[in-house]
């Protein structure tokens, strides 16, 4: 098949696609999105999740013996809007 019909057919079929996604619900929309960033991203790879880990249980620990003060999700964007309007 040439590579022209190719693409057109692709087209067509990921236009109906996008068509059938815009009648679900917002829900369905959004678990959709999820499960195809995940399936892009591959496989979650363990040294990834174990450093995560480690890095979430090394901030608790500081936070719990004062060494540093928590800030809130407010105003942390807070400080990134106002970063990113200069």
């Amino acid at each position: 098949m040439p590579r022209q019909i190719e693409d057109a057919n692709m087209s067509t079929a990921v236009a109906e696609i996008e068509a059938r996604i815009r009648e679900l619900s917002r829900e369905d929309k959004a678990d959709l999105v999820r499960s195809l960033i995940a399936d892009l991203d591959g496989p979650p790879d363990a040294d990834v999740e174990r450093a995560w880990l480690e890095e979430a249980k090394r901030r608790h620990r500081e936070i719990a013996e004062g060494k540093v003060q928590p800030v809130s999700g407010e105003k942390v964007f807070a400080n990134l809007h106002a970063r990113l309007k200069k």
